[in-house]
């Protein structure tokens, strides 16, 4: 099985008790450290096998840790949603209620910057087009067969990220900061609000009033 890593593009995490996210596990005509290109399509009979199946490929942590231990290659969530569009594979997944799942879910909403935002994939070159210049990537991949999609620390691909990042309520948490300052919270405020909840704002600091207002504006805000 074969390795090709890419940053989770874009990572979401929305609030509440989801754990879901999104991202791209491969991009497109793009050349990865092994000097492997994937091209649009290459998925296309891979992805169709698993929803016919009801076999989708695993979500892992590292790649299992390349299999040095049974709880490596444990799963630490599901793939909600695998499709290929205009900029490459584009993933949407639920981590596990585990301690292993709750451990990813921890890294990729980390403040102010995700301790993990890699995303790699497994798969087996089944069709490809060979270099015929120095210059051309090695293989130009135009069929593999999908078998996990991982979490990763160091992508081989840096365009491949986790872009999304969300909780049960479905908004992200950038989203959600936005809206408590645009409802008239300070930025320390927003952050205070989204970690501890509304218990963390001073009392002392904003009225009753004030502090009605401010979540009017915020309800306000979120239903537009």
């Amino acid at each position: 099985m074969l390795h090709s890593s890419f940053g989770l593009r874009e990572v979401k995490l929305a609030g509440g008790d989801a754990m879901t996210f999104s991202g791209y596990g491969a991009v497109f005509d793009n050349v990865d450290s092994y000097g492997d290109l994937i091209v649009k399509g290459a998925f296309t009979d891979t992805l169709a096998r698993a929803k016919s199946t009801g076999q989708w490929p695993a979500m892992l942590m590292q790649h299992g840790g390349w299999g040095m231990g049974a709880d490596d290659m444990t799963p630490v969530g599901i793939w909600t949603s695998l499709e290929e569009d205009s900029i490459g594979l584009k993933v949407e997944g639920k981590l596990a209620d585990t301690i292993r799942g709750r451990e990813a879910y921890g890294l990729l909403k980390m403040d102010p910057r995700p301790a993990i935002d890699g995303l790699s994939i497994g798969y087996i070159a089944k069709t490809w087009e060979a270099r015929s210049k120095p210059e051309d990537p090695r293989r130009k991949l135009t069929k593999v067969d999908l078998l996990e999609v991982s979490l990763v620390t160091f992508p081989a691909n840096p365009k491949a990220r986790v872009g999304s990042v969300k909780s049960a309520g479905g908004l992200s948490i950038k989203d959600a900061e936005e809206a408590l300052r645009e409802a008239g919270f300070s930025r320390t405020e927003a952050k205070a609000i989204l970690a501890k909840g509304f218990k963390a704002i001073d009392q002392r600091e904003a009225g009753d009033g004030d502090l009605g207002a401010a979540l009017s504006r915020l309800v306000s805000t979120i239903s537009k």
